[in-house]
């Protein structure tokens, strides 16, 4: 009797463990039934906003008379920038930055540093919406340089103001592109594409339009080309049924 009960036992634990066994192997299929896609969202784009920074300075033993020759140089300066139709609120000027510098020679055994005058620097940065304006006057900077200013002209910076609403653009295009790009596989597979299970966005990128500039981990801004190209990748987890 005893044996006879161990044996219906063990028959019927084999049979539960079968049955445990097919559903943990029909879920686990089940689960793997997915499928991952990354789909691509990109545009091009002409910048909407100019910086453009340049800086000029005067030396002099006298601080009296450096201070004096860089404010006739900021007059010039200003009247240059409002002859190519620039707007006064459009002109910034920093605070005067004073050096004292010094000349270092040598004499006997030993080097000394010998005062050479007190050296004013001051910026001016134009900030505007008038992109091929300002583009324009940074290329003209020789005309003050020939009125006897030392002018130093930076290289433009471009930017775009309506960056957001172009990243969630760029977001539905490259998650239409996944889904798309599912789709097919999904079809080619013999099946049908079932509910998305998971989205991830990749890193959003700007770089100059038909160059060869490389992406970056942590995400490419160029400001240094008025043409740019904005792309971003969507990740996406589809169920397949």
């Amino acid at each position: 009797m005893k044996q006879a009960l161990g044996s219906i036992f063990i028959a019927a634990s084999v049979v539960i463990a079968a049955a445990l066994f097919s559903y943990t192997y029909a879920n686990r299929h089940k689960a793997e039934d997915v499928i991952f896609v990354t789909g691509l969202g990109s545009k091009d784009f002409i910048s909407d906003l100019i910086v453009w920074e340049g800086s000029f300075s005067r030396t002099s033993f006298n601080l009296a008379e450096a201070s004096e020759e860089l404010n006739k140089d900021r007059e010039i300066i200003k009247e240059f920038l409002s002859s190519k139709g620039v707007p006064a609120e459009s002109i910034i000027f920093s605070a005067v930055n004073i050096e004292k510098q010094f000349d270092s020679r040598y004499e006997g055994e030993r080097y000394i540093s010998i005062f050479a005058g007190y050296g004013l620097t001051q910026r001016v940065t134009i900030e505007s919406n008038e992109v091929d304006k300002i583009e324009s006057v940074s290329r003209e900077v020789t005309e003050l340089i020939n009125s006897g200013i030392e002018f130093y002209s930076s290289e433009p910076q471009y930017y775009f103001t309506k960056l957001a609403e172009l990243k969630i653009e760029m977001i539905a295009a490259a998650t239409q592109d996944a889904k798309v790009r599912a789709e097919q596989i999904a079809l080619n597979a013999g099946g049908n594409l079932g509910n998305l299970r998971n989205a991830n966005m990749g890193i959003f990128q700007i770089t100059a339009q038909n160059s060869s500039e490389d992406y970056s981990w942590g995400g490419t801004f160029n400001t240094s080309s008025k043409r740019k190209t904005a792309s971003i990748t969507m990740r996406l987890e589809y169920q397949v049924d």
